[in-house]
């Protein structure tokens, strides 16, 4: 299933302001992509952006990693699966559109959590429609946390092109996600060739890095388990952390991005999500350590020798022109924080918020 311990970032290209970086060894058998541009960084960095902004934030990248997938023959023949409603925030069609890429059909899924007794007890597809484009590349735009969805939309559509005696090329997949995704797509890969022996895999596209889900409350007590994204045991774009080291809070807002679909359709859903967040931060900050949410926060124990910060950031193949620099900036930060107080960031938070958001709040 591939080993995470020996993947490495390489950088792929750096064309139009998009830093494409590839995920190298490990023995994976998908290939495995990280984007970085200014506004998809603007975007995770900052919650207040919502609306149809969500949206308009990722073209610029997605469109430019169209283009290397065209030129590269990746994607000949194009199909669209929107699995509703995450993924009317990724612009694939228009990003298509832009580089030329024939899209012949888009299909549609709604896959719904189904409750039994206050708990999930598994999911349903409640509204389908399927076109099927036999040999095509699938097209995909989602966000992976536990990858539930993911894997039963998938399974659903396998299924119906086996049922109607066609087959995909290969599948790719753009997302805001973690690190469980790989697993999941490592193990479907393997399922799937056993009825398309040559199916060509998955091609994942993450926007920023490959984060964690938190598997406990955190050191804030508030994280939401399977939910919040951390860098902690990812692996995150140079780019990225250079550009949410460059400012104080970023860091710790509640995780990489609130809910995507209440954040882009239901404001008023991630504007109480994040307000409620900053708030329950403030009211138990006393007794919040701050070096141990730093180091958790950061991906790593502080202090750190650069050798060993190459090694946790999986950056040993990075120019280390490159990662000095970051690595010097990064202790910068650690130092600047020595004299604040996460009741002072907290409450700073608040205030920006509420003064962008204001038209939002009830």
């Amino acid at each position: 299933m591939g080993n995470w311990s020996e993947t490495f970032l390489v950088r792929e290209f750096s064309e139009q302001g998009v830093d494409c970086y590839r995920l190298q060894g490990g023995g994976y058998e998908n290939e495995y992509y990280i984007v970085s541009e200014a506004e998809t960084r603007k975007l995770l960095n900052t919650p207040e952006i919502v609306g149809y902004e969500v949206y308009h934030c990722l073209i610029p990248a997605t469109a430019q990693m169209m283009y290397y997938f065209k030129e590269h023959k990746k994607v000949t023949t194009a199909n669209i699966l929107s699995i509703l409603r995450g993924a009317l925030n990724y612009p694939l069609e228009e990003s298509c559109y832009r580089e030329h890429i024939r899209v012949h059909d888009i299909s549609f899924l709604s896959s719904e959590r189904v409750f039994h007794q206050n708990e999930i007890a598994g999911l349903e597809i409640k509204y389908s429609k399927l076109t099927m484009v036999p040999d095509s590349t699938l097209l995909i735009g989602d966000i992976i946390a536990t990858g539930e969805t993911l894997i039963h939309c998938l399974s659903y559509v396998t299924e119906f092109y086996r049922r109607n005696g066609a087959k995909l090329r290969n599948i790719i997949i753009f997302t805001i996600g973690g690190t469980i995704g790989i697993t999941l797509l490592e193990k479907l890969t393997k399922d799937i060739r056993e009825f398309w022996p040559d199916f060509e895999g998955f091609i994942a596209v993450y926007y920023e890095g490959i984060f964690s889900v938190y598997q406990d409350k955190g050191v804030s007590g508030i994280n939401v388990v399977n939910v919040d994204f951390y860098w902690k045991n990812g692996i995150v774009a140079p780019e990225f952390r250079r550009e949410t080291l460059s400012m104080r809070d970023p860091l710790f807002e509640k995780c990489i991005i609130y809910d995507g679909g209440a954040r882009r359709y239901e404001i008023h859903e991630h504007v109480r999500e994040v307000l409620e967040f900053w708030e329950g931060i403030l009211a138990r900050a006393d007794q919040i350590d701050f070096k141990e949410l730093l180091d958790e926060k950061l991906g790593y124990p502080t202090p750190v020798s650069y050798e060993d910060w190459l090694h946790y950031n999986h950056y040993e193949k990075i120019d280390p022109v490159q990662t000095t620099w970051l690595y010097r900036q990064e202790l910068g930060y650690i130092e600047s924080l020595k004299g604040v107080t996460l009741k002072e960031i907290a409450e700073q938070r608040i205030l920006e918020f509420k003064t962008a958001l204001r038209k939002y709040i009830l």
